[in-house]
């Protein structure tokens, strides 16, 4: 396996690496798709690691970044150690294969970054792009937001550490970022790093024998970032090395910050004497956006494009796409694609065939599959949940349920009434808003509704 530089791109033509990244693209997507988006894209220049790929217009480039970046970039690899990422660029219409890296420029325009944005870090590891300007705040997010904001104005005091857990694609990573970002801003130094590449640094350190070395570095910052702390589990020897972390920097007044896909209690194989480090703070969850908050995302995401979408199709959409921010942004660059590939207003047919093909399966247990799940979970006989009581044992239950069919399943109003004893719709409005309010007050109930949604 060779190694790619800038000495190979000057000497050798891209379109050798790019033909052979392009085999193996091939391999892995429909002949439709690969046309689509791959026919007229072309290697720029390598610089440090950076391979710039050149696409021909912004919808081209934001749909390979969101679908396709990983595949592309496993691809490279694959041929050519030493990339590290994979950057894509607007430039003029060059036909694929044609690309001569010494005399192709970048063309710029008014809807990139400039190229000095592109960059992450390497001192600090930030993603400049990553900034509260651009981050959505809904119902489904605020506490979190609060907390960043709490941490900014206080850090090292307000939460430590700051903990936010959700489903991928949520924005955590957004989050804590422009948190990190804003902190830099203010005069911190800021640290981000994965648990991944956390403990690779730690296996290297302890390979190379330079673990004095390893625990200096990440003990001069102000402010210490670790995503994804869920890959913690079954490594002993990098836990070992977070917890001493933790303590020294917890001492002295330094900012902490996690995120992981689900609450930390419920990671398997993490120490018990590091989830208590991590339940010091304040843990808060970011939680799928409801009906209200995808309707938001959707006109705010679309501001950046240059199509007119009616609203009949926006609810269309928000009622649809349940999931995650990244898969409605997802549908997004596939509604904008298609109205710049076929230049013509889209209509609410077409939307639906989109949905359908982008959307992710929805969960498929019936009523009252949830209902006994959430009877046994609470210790209740069969059929008491239905029963019109006010006895709080089993409102709360009821309640619960009502949401989790509402927000996990989608379940109208009324159909949730009508199936839980005949009540009004009205009724189970009160009891998905009251879950929702308490949620942001009751940690309990947080993992109480985590511990439901495994068994779903």
């Amino acid at each position: 396996m060779r190694v790619l530089s800038k000495v190979y791109m000057q000497t050798i033509e891209p379109k050798q690496l790019w033909k052979e990244a392009l085999n193996e693209i091939e391999m892995n997507v429909s002949p439709a798709n690969f046309s689509t988006w791959f026919k007229q894209t072309h290697i720029i220049k390598e610089e440090d690691g950076v391979i710039y790929l050149g696409v021909q217009n912004t919808f081209v480039k934001e749909w390979l970044m969101v679908k396709y970046n990983k595949l592309i970039l496993k691809s490279i690899r694959n041929s050519f150690e030493g990339v590290r990422n994979v950057e894509y660029i607007i430039t003029k219409d060059v036909p694929s294969g044609e690309a001569n890296v010494q005399k192709i420029e970048p063309v710029l325009t008014n809807e990139q970054f400039p190229l000095h944005d592109l960059y992450i870090n390497k001192e600090d590891n930030l993603n400049p792009r990553y900034t509260f300007d651009s981050f959505i705040v809904g119902s489904f997010n605020d506490l979190a937001y609060a907390a960043s904001q709490a941490v900014i104005n206080k850090p090292g005091v307000a939460h430590n550490p700051f903990v936010v857990y959700g489903q991928t694609g949520l924005g955590k990573t957004h989050l804590i970022q422009s948190t990190g970002n804003q902190l830099k801003k203010n005069g911190a130094m800021v640290f981000y790093t994965s648990s991944e590449k956390f403990s690779l640094d730690y296996a290297s350190s302890v390979l190379n024998n330079q673990r004095h070395a390893f625990k200096e570095k990440y003990r001069k910052y102000d402010v210490f970032i670790m995503d994804d702390i869920q890959f913690l589990s079954k490594k002993e020897g990098t836990q070992e090395e977070l917890f001493h972390l933790f303590n020294e920097l917890y001492e002295n007044n330094k900012q902490i910050i996690f995120s992981s896909d689900k609450h930390h209690n419920y990671i398997p194989n993490v120490e018990d004497r590091l989830k208590t480090r991590f339940s010091q703070g304040i843990t808060v969850d970011i939680a799928q956006p409801d009906y209200e908050s995808r309707l938001m995302i959707l006109n705010t995401k679309l501001k950046a494009y240059s199509i007119a979408v009616p609203d009949d199709i926006l609810d269309y959409i928000a009622t649809n796409i349940t999931g995650s921010i990244r898969e409605l942004e997802g549908i997004l660059n596939t509604i904008s694609c298609h109205a710049e590939l076929h230049k013509k207003p889209l209509q609410i047919s077409d939307i639906k065939e989109i949905v359908r093909s982008n959307a992710r399966p929805k969960k498929t247990l019936d009523i009252k599959e949830v209902t006994k799940i959430v009877s046994d979970f609470y210790h209740l006989d069969d059929g008491v949940i239905y029963k019109k009581t006010r006895r709080k044992e089993i409102v709360k239950p009821r309640q619960i349920l009502m949401y989790l069919l509402r927000e996990d399943f989608g379940t109208s109003f009324p159909l949730i009434g009508q199936k839980l004893g005949g009540r009004d719709h009205t009724t189970v409005i009160h009891a998905c808003e009251k879950i929702k309010n308490d949620i942001k007050k009751d940690s309990v109930l947080v993992q109480e509704l985590e511990q439901l949604r495994t068994m779903l």
